[in-house]
């Protein structure tokens, strides 16, 4: 974890500075006081040292360090805008001096102060605690990498945060990916001054995958698989370290899902993907049985029986189709059941979310373990935030990548699930104008 700390710290070994991505601001912020950040005539026509007041020197002084030492200005911000939820990453810088402490202007310490003090924001945004990186040095700063989300639906208000809390004044320009860096590109222009340095989501994912596995979770390992996934009672999740990471297979569950064949850092390619994801299980969930949350569909979704809705081999063969090892517990029919009234009349809410659950879940398995044979790759990665709080899926699919294998295709997950986006796009804000 050292060794990669400290990598981060060397000039052009990795993100240290702004990529000229921030614009010299000339507006004032609504106390009357000059953006730290923000050029103004006065101070590009009068020597700060003889004319101008101490303020207006602080300020230039610490834009001159800011160049000078290779980073950007705080706040430190990466977003990934997805179809369902936005994740974004923020670093809290932990060494701010006495007199950093004096000279931060209170926009700064206002975003810096609701980020970090608390868990939620409004009904919908929470910040993962649990998460956390701690104590990470990143071009020359000691702080913490902090990870929240939001649904997309709540964008507008995000953004309206971002105007009321005068973000503009401190930088023009956040990187962000995933497709709502597109859709919602001209609201946060119009709405709250603020441009969106837009990046490709695949390579953002990647970028940020890599980091987080080469910092370390605590001094913990980023990722883990299931043992004995095939037994129900024995089955228990162990960490392990991704050594000799390529070539693998990285399977992201988002709204829809993105099947990449990755190779090395930057050679990597999309085999395939689905439009069956987790936006299809929620979608179908709140048709079928009424829920409105993700949290909500999987509590539902842990107290049905799939087995109630479903047809399995043992329903049309009365046990196992022995000729292609087809145990009688295997699904034959996703939702086979729901053709005769008599069981529909009998199926609860949470049987349905279940299914759902289910059905959504043995079809990226199916897919995942073809393209793993067809790619001849045998480490096959999951992440995204369909697998958040969400162990029945990811024991499914341990069981469902070991089964059809014959046990040659471990599934792994990683902790940060479906944060790593966003972690790409904060790293992109960090990199050098030579790595660009």
């Amino acid at each position: 974890m050292d060794k990669a700390k400290s990598v981060m710290d060397q000039k052009g070994s990795g993100p240290c500075c702004t990529n000229g991505m921030h614009k010299p601001l000339r507006r004032q912020l609504s106390n009357g006081s000059c953006s730290p950040f923000s050029p103004t005539d006065d101070d590009h026509h009068h020597d700060p040292q003889t004319n101008g007041s101490p303020a207006k020197r602080c300020r230039l002084r610490r834009r001159m360090e800011s160049v000078r030492k290779n980073r950007p200005p705080f706040p430190w911000f990466g977003m990934d805008i997805g179809g369902t939820l936005v994740k974004l990453v923020y670093f809290e810088p932990k060494d701010i001096t006495a007199e950093e402490e004096q000279e931060e202007v209170e926009n700064l310490k206002s975003i810096r102060w609701y980020l970090t003090s608390n868990t939620a924001y409004g009904k919908t945004g929470v910040r993962d605690v649990h998460l956390e990186l701690r104590n990470l040095t990143i071009c020359g700063r000691t702080g913490n990498l902090h990870f929240i989300r939001f649904p997309t639906a709540a964008m507008h208000k995000f953004i309206q945060m971002g105007r009321d809390k005068h973000f503009s004044s401190l930088h023009t320009t956040l990187c962000a990916t995933g497709g709502g860096a597109y859709k919602f590109e001209n609201d946060f222009r119009t709405m709250a001054d603020l441009e969106l340095l837009k990046l490709d989501e695949l390579d953002c994912l990647i970028q940020g995958l890599l980091y987080i596995d080469s910092v370390g979770f605590n001094d913990h390992p980023e990722c883990y698989f299931f043992e004995n996934p095939s037994d129900t009672q024995n089955c228990i999740k162990k960490p392990c370290c991704l050594d000799n990471l390529f070539p693998m297979l990285l399977v992201n569950i988002g709204s829809g899902v993105s099947i990449l064949a990755v190779y090395a850092k930057d050679d990597y390619k999309r085999v395939t993907g689905t439009s069956l994801g987790g936006g299809t299980f929620l979608g179908l969930c709140c048709l079928l049985t009424g829920c409105e949350t993700f949290e909500e569909a999987l509590e539902m979704a842990s107290k049905g029986d799939s087995t109630n809705v479903d047809k399995l081999v043992k329903d049309i063969y009365g046990g196992d189709y022995q000729r292609f090892g087809l145990q009688g517990s295997a699904v034959a029919s996703s939702f086979g059941h729901m053709m005769s009234k008599e069981k529909r009349e009998s199926i609860s809410k949470e049987d349905l979310a279940r299914a759902t659950l289910v059905t959504i879940t043995n079809n990226i398995g199916s897919i995942a373990r073809m393209c793993a044979v067809n790619e001849k790759i045998e480490r096959v990665v999951f992440v995204g935030n369909f697998l958040r709080i969400n162990t029945v899926s990811t024991k499914l699919l341990a069981y469902a990548m070991d089964f059809w294998s014959k046990g040659q295709l471990r599934a792994l997950f990683l902790e940060h699930e479906g944060y790593f986006g966003a972690v790409g796009a904060f790293l992109e804000l960090l990199k050098s104008s030579d790595d660009a």
